[in-house]
């Protein structure tokens, strides 16, 4: 077993408060909204969903052939700091790629305007290898998948939110 760490950064237009509410306070009720052909339903099984405990299961459609759902708790909600951090439990790349994995995300208000969203992802893997660049990639790309449709949708949509 070997411990990795993903670190991705991404760019939005949209002011950081916004897409934090979007993303981090209602995303289980957004995100199968923007991505019914991926995502199906979100559950929330304890918690509020988006306070510090929960627990959500992503439900996906049948277009993800490798697995069905994600199970994760949240561990960190910074509201004014706008860090979220939460650990997968079960399902997805959970006993297939990797043995465990949590993800960070941060939000920081730009100059500009909008935002800077940056992600690390700490995980261990089940073999003796780090992930491929590609598998490291797919993780990374499929979390800021949501992220990137949220705010697609604020900007479309400029008094959501806000």
């Amino acid at each position: 077993m070997v411990s990795g760490t993903i670190l991705g950064e991404y760019t939005s237009a949209v002011p950081a408060d916004r897409l934090w509410k979007a993303s981090f306070c209602d995303g289980h009720n957004l995100i199968p909204k923007l991505m019914p052909g991926i995502i199906s339903s979100i559950d929330i099984l304890e918690g509020d969903g988006a306070g510090v405990g929960s627990v959500k299961k992503f439900n996906f459609t049948d277009v993800i052939k490798d697995y069905s759902y994600v199970k994760d708790r949240v561990v960190v909600m910074d509201q004014e700091n706008h860090i979220v951090k939460y650990s997968t439990l079960e399902g997805g790349v959970i006993g297939v790629k990797v043995k465990s994995y949590s993800v960070e995300i941060s939000l920081t208000s730009t100059s500009e305007g909008g935002c800077l969203s940056k992600m690390k992802i700490e995980y261990e893997s089940i073999g003796d290898s780090l992930l491929s660049e590609e598998d490291a990639n797919d993780m990374q790309q499929g979390i800021f998948a949501m992220v990137k449709a949220i705010d697609a949708y604020l900007v479309e949509n400029p008094t959501a939110y806000a």
